[in-house]
């Protein structure tokens, strides 16, 4: 929880609330980088952990699947 998820490129694209299930991460919606939403993560876009949360998408494909969902 509260860890920063980065997407590919680098760009900072939230902040982790909770886990959703045991496949999805839920981020915050106070982040700055949500909209005042709840953004959805799966699991399975995890690249890997250390400080950070670091996905296998690109900020422009994460927003891009926000739109559609």
């Amino acid at each position: 929880e509260h860890m920063e998820v980065v997407g590919s490129d680098g760009v900072h694209v939230g902040t982790v609330d909770r886990m959703e299930g045991s496949n999805t991460i839920k981020l915050t919606k106070s982040d700055p980088a949500s909209d005042g939403k709840h953004r959805f993560v799966p699991v399975d876009w995890v690249d890997h952990v250390d400080t950070h949360v670091h996905l296998k998408k690109d900020s422009d494909e994460l927003q891009a699947y926000w739109k559609k969902h």
